[in-house]
C-alpha cells in the first residue's frame, strides 16, 4: 500500500521536500524525508514546515486511499505541531496513526523522530472527507 500511496500523483509541497513512503498499512503509516539544506532553516535544524508538510501529505493520502472508492475527497482540516526536539541531520521519519475515522473526518496523531528513535515533534492531524465533486 506505500506504493499506492506513493503513486496517487501530484503532492506539490511533499514532492518539493521528497517524501519517501515506507509502509502503509489500515492502522499506520511510516514516510520519511532525507535532510538536506534545502529542508533546513537558516541555523541548520529542520524547518517545522517540513513536519507539517509530512503530516498532512501522509494523512491525507491514506484516508483518501481508504475512503476513495465511496467516491469521496480527503484534505487537510487542522495540523497542529508540538516541537520538542531538533533534527538536523539523518532523516525525519514521521509515523501517522489513526486515531478516529468518522464520517467526514479523520483525526491522526503523528509522531516525528530522528535516526536515534527520538521523539521530535508530536502532531494531532485533522482531514475532513468530502464527497467528491
Amino acid at each position: 500500500m506505500a506504493e499506492e500511496i506513493q503513486s496517487l500523483g501530484h503532492d506539490g509541497p511533499g514532492e518539493l521536500i521528497g517524501i519517501e513512503y515506507q509502509e502503509s498499512t489500515d492502522n499506520e503509516v511510516r514516510a520519511r524525508v532525507e535532510v538536506s539544506d534545502a529542508v533546513r532553516q537558516p541555523f541548520g535544524i529542520v524547518h517545522g514546515g517540513v513536519y507539517a508538510v509530512m503530516a498532512e501529505s501522509i494523512c491525507s493520502a491514506a484516508t483518501w486511499q481508504a475512503v476513495h472508492h465511496e467516491g469521496k475527497l480527503a484534505m487537510g482540516q487542522s495540523n497542529n505541531a508540538t516541537f520538542l526536539r531538533p533534527i538536523t541531520e539523518g532523516h525525519v521519519n514521521a509515523v501517522a496513526r489513526p486515531r478516529h475515522r468518522g464520517r467526514t473526518t479523520w483525526i491522526w496523531d503523528v509522531e516525528i523522530n530522528d535516526d536515534q528513535g527520538r521523539t521530535c515533534a508530536l502532531i494531532r492531524m485533522t482531514v475532513a472527507v468530502r464527497p467528491s465533486p
